[in-house]
């Protein structure tokens, strides 16, 4: 009975997931005990015993588990499906009706989550839900444990002095490595794909014109017929600001952490002794490990006001949420990106090639400038690419120092904005994605999207073109 109770509560996956673990930990230990010693006929197994275990352990792992991600998966489609069978059709076929709305009310009271009185075809379909989760979660249960006891008992029947284990083993290893390389390939189709369709959405309502090359951006919830219309305090969707502004803090950003990162690590690499190194180079890695959020508060409370107060006193008009600001801090924080992955490529170097530099006399930084750093382009290039990333993609330290502010300008003293952070500044909250306001976030993570291919191509590029010159 309390198994009953366990099972149909709403962490029951999680349950299931467990057992199966545990009965593949028992078939892993009572295969390794199994092909220990001599075969029943005497002669020796071909694989260690441990092999033999990891097999039949994953044989019945696998499957159970690809089994319980598809039923965790598959019931709430079903649930919802079966739900909507309790609405009455009045109420379906309502202008006003929004089946996403009603279904989340029906799962609110599943949780015990109930905001007020709702209507009874809720409560009736709530306690479907109940009962239909209840018969579920025994059915997955079953099936999931009786399948994983299945394929362990199969792993054992083929188990014997001729089996090739360690073979198989590898093999179903092989096959999670490529159904990994799967996934997130086909992850980022996915991805892609899902931006591309909300994005021609958009393009319907806006002119793609208007979008690239409009010179203000003041997105509005209103009529989708009216959206990007021009008309005086309507939205306008001119994604120019944005996109300056995110190259504005990404160069002041770049500025500070590529010079600095990259003397570091040569620094670190080709000068340090071994015991400057390990301080440094671990005091530099602190800088990754904090929190954007601090940076943004050091950002907004120490930095944007001491650059405030010191363009004043010069004479200067500096905002006081600045560019700047925001791009120092940001330069700060992505050091790391640039140093650590830098100190690693040089150190990859052979030293050989500095061996012969200086067998032909080339001082410490002409084998520097001439050979090591050639040699170790490409590792820089894509820990620069990395910084790139890592700025145009943050929000926190923009929002908090440059502020929200759409402005066309390229004076590090102004107050700007980037497209992430108006990215999350649209999504943020209950959103209509029937409005163009809502909609252009898919636009503008596209937009980014192509920009960061394109840098990323002819980054590309410029190391196949250096590199072949090296060689």
């Amino acid at each position: 009975m309390g198994l009953v109770l366990i099972l149909g509560d709403k962490v029951s996956s999680p349950v299931i997931a467990l057992m199966v673990l545990l009965i593949s930990l028992g078939y892993f230990f009572v295969g390794i005990r199994l092909t220990s010693g001599l075969s029943p006929d005497g002669s020796r197994y071909h694989s260690r015993p441990h092999y033999s275990g990891l097999y039949v352990a994953l044989l019945a792992f696998l499957p159970s588990s690809l089994l319980l991600v598809a039923l965790s998966v598959g019931d709430d489609l079903v649930f919802q499906r079966l739900a909507l069978e309790f609405i009455p059709e009045a109420v379906s076929s309502a202008e006003d009706f929004k089946e996403i709305i009603v279904l989340a009310q029906i799962e609110n009271v599943v949780n015990g989550i109930n905001f007020g009185e709702q209507a009874d075809y809720i409560y009736e379909a709530a306690e479907a839900w109940k009962g239909w989760l209840s018969t579920s979660t025994t059915l997955k249960t079953v099936s999931v444990v009786c399948l994983c006891l299945i394929t362990g008992f199969f792993g054992f029947l083929k188990l014997g002095p001729d089996f090739r284990s360690r073979n198989a083993v590898e093999r179903i290893i092989l096959g999670i490595l490529a159904s990994s390389s799967a996934i997130a390939i086909l992850t980022t189709i996915g991805i892609v794909f899902s931006v591309v369709f909300e994005s021609l959405r958009f393009f319907a309502l806006v002119p793609m014109t208007e979008f690239l090359f409009g010179l203000t951006w003041n997105p509005q919830f209103e009529g989708a017929e009216r959206a990007g219309s021009g008309q005086m305090g309507l939205a306008t969707y001119g994604s120019v600001p944005l996109f300056v502004g995110t190259f504005l803090i990404s160069v002041v950003a770049l500025s500070v952490a590529v010079p600095v990162g990259l003397f570091s690590a040569i620094y670190l690499s080709e000068y340090a002794s071994s015991r400057a190194r390990s301080i440094i180079k671990p005091l530099l890695e602190i800088l990754a490990g904090v929190p954007t959020v601090v940076y943004g508060f050091f950002a907004a409370l120490t930095v944007a006001p001491f650059i405030r107060s010191t363009g004043m006193s010069l004479g200067l008009d500096v905002a006081s949420e600045s560019a700047l600001a925001a791009g120092l801090v940001m330069g700060i924080m992505i050091i790391p990106f640039v140093s650590s992955l830098s100190d690693d490529v040089i150190n990859a170097v052979p030293q050989s090639l500095r061996d012969a530099a200086y067998g032909l006399g080339s001082t410490r930084s002409e084998a520097i400038r001439k050979v090591v750093l050639p040699a170790a382009l490409p590792g820089v290039v894509a820990s620069v690419l990395l910084a790139v990333s890592r700025a145009v993609g943050e929000t926190m330290i923009v929002v908090m120092a440059a502020g929200l502010a759409a402005n066309l300008s390229l004076n590090p003293l102004d107050a700007v904005t980037t497209v992430t952070s108006q990215i999350v500044t649209i999504l943020v909250g209950d959103q209509e994605f029937e409005s163009a306001k809502t909609l252009s976030a898919f636009a503008l993570a596209l937009t980014l999207i192509v920009i960061t291919l394109g840098l990323n191509f002819g980054a590309l590029q410029i190391v196949k073109k250096y590199r072949e010159q090296y060689e």
